[in-house]
């Protein structure tokens, strides 16, 4: 898509797939410094340079000089003005296959991009839609013209539109857990589509509106191959948090464990009295679920956690072998660990845990602020 002679524009989707695909790409990121310090984006092949727009509003030779010749050049700013505007110069400058990012950094913390985890033994399949601008993880599951989303993130179009090109209605939507770092848009497309939205009961005191009890010893079936969805109460990270068996083949973590660490238990304020569970739950009660399952989690931290093709997943026993969070043996390091030395907490978290009860209606604007930037629902970042 031609913008002026010799630049072109890049979308966010465009931009996922190349990060996905492990392709050259350097990036002139022309943010404040604190806000690219804070979050940037990120792949394996990527490399990316931080200098300010008022730096370059002189001229842009202070950039020609770090970028390098016969790369592919991305411009990004924080909502699209200011980088069209810098690689214009480049390009007048005589540099060439510039673009710069449509819509900026919030159009990357928004685009969704589905990948195919697997076929399902009854039939169906489930995929996992990657945020990789916000390095968040939602789930679909299909079968017989029906389907389930799980964690479902504010972009609500995105599941219909998927779920519209394969065929399927969606019955359920679930949150594992009374989300803090993004605005779960589990109950908005559930009235959407008239399915059923599905809460664990013990996050849910203070919400607003009505919904299904998730909790443990019922299944919620998918089609008419019934592929399970079983929950497993496993708290930690909240009080309710609830983990997800499907298809008797992989286990839907939410934000208990991940790839790389385990769930933070603060994010309500209750660190200390959390922790205990938090421990009860990777240590005792994932150690009694079959170690074959593999495990699905509800964000990443870091590239390095995404698999061929973009999917982030990895099995429960490969996790108890490497994952640093599962190798803490002392009861007293490990309550250390997880109260102490942890990362920022999410902006505007205690926002968003009031939003996603129902006590705060922002607009699409305000919630879109309120996600800026990377998640932090993990111990070791």
């Amino acid at each position: 898509m031609e913008a002026t002679k010799g630049l072109s524009i890049m979308t966010a989707k465009e931009l996922t797939r190349m990060v996905l695909a492990k392709e050259e790409l350097f990036i002139l990121d022309v943010r404040n410094e604190s806000d690219f310090n804070d979050w940037k984006i990120e792949g394996e092949r990527i490399d990316v340079i931080n200098i300010p727009y008022f730096e370059l509003l002189d001229g842009v030779d202070p950039a020609l000089d770090q970028i390098p010749d016969g790369k592919k050049i991305l411009v990004v700013c924080a909502k699209e003005g200011s980088s069209k505007f810098v690689a214009e110069q480049i390009v007048e400058a005589g540099r060439s296959n510039v673009h710069y990012l449509e819509g900026g950094m919030k159009s990357w913390s928004e685009h969704l991009e589905p990948v195919k985890i697997s076929e399902l033994k009854g039939g169906g399949s489930l995929y996992q839609f990657v945020r990789l601008g916000k390095g968040c993880l939602s789930y679909m599951v299909v079968s017989d013209g029906e389907a389930a989303v799980v964690d479902t993130l504010r972009m609500t179009e995105v599941f219909e539109e998927f779920a519209k090109k394969q065929g399927t209605t969606i019955k359920h939507t679930l949150d594992t857990h009374l989300h803090a770092d993004h605005i779960s848009g589990g109950r908005r497309l559930a009235e959407k589509t008239g399915g059923t939205y599905w809460l664990p009961p013990k996050d849910a005191g203070e919400v607003t509106f009505p919904y299904e009890k998730l909790e443990e010893g019922q299944d919620i079936s998918v089609g008419n191959t019934t592929i399970r969805i079983e929950p497993v109460y496993s708290p930690g990270h909240t009080i309710g948090s609830t983990s997800l068996i499907i298809d008797e083949q992989f286990l839907l973590t939410g934000d208990i464990l991940f790839i790389e660490s385990i769930g933070r238990p603060d994010l309500a304020g209750k660190a200390e009295d959390w922790v205990g569970d938090l421990r009860e739950t990777l240590y005792n009660r994932y150690k009694g679920l079959p170690q074959d399952l593999t495990v699905l989690p509800a964000h990443f931290g870091k590239v390095s956690e995404l698999g061929e093709g973009g999917k982030v997943m990895a099995g429960l026993s490969e996790l108890y072998g490497k994952n640093p969070g599962l190798n803490i043996q002392e009861e007293e390091a490990f309550r250390r660990t997880v109260t102490e030395n942890l990362p920022p907490q999410p902006n505007a978290y205690q926002e968003i845990r009031q939003t996603n009860m129902g006590k705060l209606t922002p607009s699409e604007d305000e919630q879109r602020e309120m996600e800026i930037g990377p998640n932090r629902c993990a111990v070791h970042d």
